[in-house]
């Protein structure tokens, strides 16, 4: 089976690219290319939001009923959910994530999205009739916001874009999709499962492309919405074109989030979500715990838990299932962080496991040591800049006040967790942290509460009825009594 593509997905069917520009797909693992795909342009870009911009305005899809268009995003979702297994190997194959969390999240999480929504959409208010303050009712209606920009990253690919797609498609609006080049593959997968769950012509348009491809989109006039994750300096600058266009803006940004582990936290039981929580997908994730936070008592024995388990995680073939570490997504991003290994060391801090080179047994592939990092000061830049690799810090604190105050010291706050034996000393923890999500024994995404940060980590939330309303316009319409 070829990955190559030589078309985009544009008004209902593919369409050939204006330029001959195209982006090689390259394996992480094998430094080979697995795909060729058309490069997007500004006139690219162009002719998809004038798609979306006529499906919005004249087609059929924002005047449907919200129950028809949940009856065509269920269809999407049951053929979805029969192709998790290629979804899953695309990903791996296109940016390196290990298969084992590949089947774990990669796939199977957007499918979990799009149920979610479906049921959120089921119940939500569409339009309510409130009673006045005068006693004349009053209709507020949920209307589309329009045309939507969604510009997901490359490191969960599927589960950035159906953040944005689905609810934005229950909620009557029309999307263009730029994917990151990085990860062009699963895109056009799923244009295929929308396409053929009927979803109609302009309604998702999908244009692979770069940086100047994504500030036209941003920019492009025929655009009401940007729905973006990504770095927070990209962020910023999509931020600052939407504040002069006065444009709908939501932004899922970075973080440098800090696990808490109290004197009274199961040690084995904590390593073992560290683990997850600090290195999936191998780093490459923006909720990663990578500050984690032990008091000076117990500093020493929490050091040592986890370099012996992150010292004895298999660094590998993403395709293996037993590989739990895979390469970065890019030599780039190798480069980037080894570079901050190296600061890490320069700035004073000791490398326990890892450290610069490449992983035993491995002479090829964009591969880095798992590194844990002790006597690192929350001022050093491995602490407070995002890596986005397989690094973490582990840094003393000296009683819960101290640990809460070194939690909130940094310019994110997207998630955080705290390891503990009584669940009431860990939410009042929770409340006290500064971040958008936060676990108490444990952390994950529930698709039916908000996800988003506070800080710099960015602006609106997805999941949930608050995620759904980011695709929204409230409308009051005054009744006559």
């Amino acid at each position: 089976m070829t990955l190559d593509r030589d078309a985009f997905y544009i008004n209902g069917g593919w369409a050939a690219p204006t330029s001959t520009q195209t982006i090689q797909v390259v394996s992480p693992h094998s430094e080979q290319v697995v795909a060729t795909v058309p490069e997007g342009t500004p006139g690219d870009i162009d002719a998809a939001v004038a798609a979306a911009r006529r499906a919005f305005d004249e087609g059929p899809w924002p005047r449907m009923t919200p129950a028809e268009r949940i009856d065509v995003v269920q269809v999407f979702s049951g053929l979805y959910a029969a192709k998790l297994g290629e979804m899953a190997d695309v990903i791996t194959a296109e940016m390196g994530s290990p298969t084992s969390f590949s089947n774990l999240a990669q796939s199977p999480a957007p499918w979990m999205q799009i149920e979610a929504f479906l049921g959120i959409a089921r119940d939500y208010p569409w339009e309510e009739v409130r009673t006045g303050v005068l006693g004349t009712p009053v209709m507020v209606r949920r209307e589309p916001v329009g045309v939507v920009a969604a510009i997901p990253p490359w490191n969960v690919p599927q589960f950035t874009i159906m953040s944005k797609v689905v609810p934005a498609l229950l909620a009557g609006c029309t999307v263009v999709v730029k994917p990151a080049p990085e990860t062009p593959l699963d895109a056009y997968l799923m244009a295929e499962l929308l396409q053929e769950a009927g979803v109609p012509a302009g309604v998702v348009n999908i244009v692979a492309g770069g940086r100047e491809t994504g500030e036209h989109l941003v920019a492009h006039p025929g655009v009401d919405k940007v729905a973006f994750t990504g770095s927070t300096a990209a962020g910023r600058k999509i931020a600052a074109v939407c504040g002069e266009q006065l444009k709908r803006v939501s932004l899922e940004l970075g973080g440098k989030s800090a696990a808490i582990v109290l004197d009274d936290a199961d040690l084995a039981k904590a390593v073992e979500g560290l683990k997850f929580t600090g290195l999936m997908n191998s780093g490459q994730a923006c909720v990663a715990q990578t500050r984690i936070l032990a008091s000076r008592a117990n500093y020493a024995s929490v050091v040592d838990a986890l370099a012996e388990a992150v010292g004895g995680m298999q660094v590998g073939d993403p395709m293996d299932p037993a590989t739990e570490i895979g390469p970065m997504v890019a030599q780039r991003q190798q480069e980037r962080v080894e570079k901050y290994i190296a600061l890490g060391q320069e700035e004073g801090a000791r490398v326990v496991v890892g450290g610069v080179g490449m992983p035993e047994g491995l002479d090829r592939g964009w591969y880095v040591r798992p590194t844990v990092f002790a006597d690192v000061d929350n001022r050093m830049r491995i602490a407070q800049e995002e890596i986005f690799g397989p690094v973490l810090s582990v840094i003393p604190f000296d009683d819960v006040d101290d640990a809460v105050r070194i939690a909130n010291d940094s310019d994110y706050g997207l998630a955080g967790t705290v390891w503990t034996g009584d669940q009431e000393a860990g939410l009042d923890v929770a409340r006290r942290v500064r971040t958008g999500t936060y676990g108490v024994n444990t952390y994950t995404m529930d698709f039916a509460a908000p996800f988003g940060g506070y800080k710099a980590s960015g602006l609106g939330r997805e999941f949930g009825p608050e995620g759904l309303g980011q695709y929204t316009e409230l409308k009051s319409i005054y009744l006559e009594s």
